[in-house]
C-alpha cells in the first residue's frame, strides 16, 4: 500500500495492520536476493511479516493470516504489485501455495446513477454498471479516482478494507512451469521475450490505461 495514511485511518486496527511502501521497489526477478533485500521497502516487509526469506525463511512463523497486496487501480498501482507479486514467487513462494497472498480490487471509478452510488474496478465493470443500472433518465456522475489517496477514510474502508464489501483476488500457480516461464518473460532482462509475448497477444488487448 503505497497510500499508508488513507489505509491507516481507514482500517480496522483491532484486525488490520498496514505496511506503506513509499519508494521504489526493484524488480526481482532481474535482481540477486541479497541486492533485493537492501531495498528498504521489500527489506520492510520481510521483517513485517515475520517469516525470514532465503535461507531463515520458515512460514509457520508468519504473523498475519492473509498478506493482502493494495495499489492504486491505474496502470502504475498494477505495475507495483506485479514487482511485489514476483518477490512473492521468487523468495516466499510457499505462502502463495498456502493461500496466504491476496491482491485488493479498489474501485477506479465512483459512479453516481440517480440515488445511487456504485463503484467500478475497471473500464469493463464501469461499461457493466452502466448497462445494468442506468434506468431511463437517471442522471449519471462518474469520477475516475487518480490513487487511493484521493479517498476519504470511510470510503476506502467501504469499498477496499472492509471484508464484509471488499473485492479480493487469492493468487495461486495453477501450472507451475507455466507461471515460471511467464514470470521470467515479463520481468527477466531479457527485452526480446518481453517483446514477443506483447506482440503474441497484442490484438487481446482493449483500453490500455497509459
Amino acid at each position: 500500500d503505497s497510500e499508508g495514511g488513507s489505509a491507516r485511518k481507514g482500517r480496522d486496527g483491532h484486525l488490520q495492520a498496514t505496511l506503506p511502501l513509499r519508494g521504489k521497489v526493484l524488480n526481482p526477478e532481474a535482481t540477486s536476493l541479497a541486492k533485493v533485500l537492501e531495498n528498504k521497502e521489500l527489506s520492510d516487509l520481510v521483517t513485517a511479516m515475520g517469516c525470514g526469506v532465503g535461507q531463515t525463511f520458515d512460514p509457520s512463523k508468519l504473523r498475519y493470516d492473509r498478506i493482502i497486496l493494495l495499489a492504486d487501480a491505474d496502470s502504475d498501482g498494477h505495475h507495483i504489485t506485479t514487482l511485489l507479486l514476483t518477490f512473492f514467487y521468487r523468495h516466499l513462494r510457499q505462502l502463495i501455495e498456502n493461500g496466504k497472498v491476496f491482491v485488493a480490487v479498489p474501485p477506479l471509478y465512483r459512479m453516481d446513477i440517480g440515488k445511487d452510488t456504485y463503484w467500478a474496478a475497471d473500464e469493463d465493470d464501469k461499461k457493466r454498471i452502466l448497462e445494468q443500472y442506468k434506468k431511463g433518465n437517471a442522471k449519471v456522475e462518474i469520477t475516475r479516482f487518480k490513487g487511493l489517496g484521493e479517498m476519504m477514510p470511510n470510503t476506502l474502508w467501504e469499498t477496499t478494507l472492509n471484508p464484509a464489501t471488499r473485492r479480493l483476488l487469492q493468487i495461486n500457480i495453477a501450472d507451475a512451469l507455466e507461471t515460471d516461464r511467464i514470470v521470467s518473460d515479463l520481468m527477466g532482462k531479457d527485452p526480446g521475450a518481453r517483446f514477443h509475448f506483447i506482440m503474441d497477444r497484442a490484438e487481446e488487448a482493449e483500453d490500455l490505461d497509459v
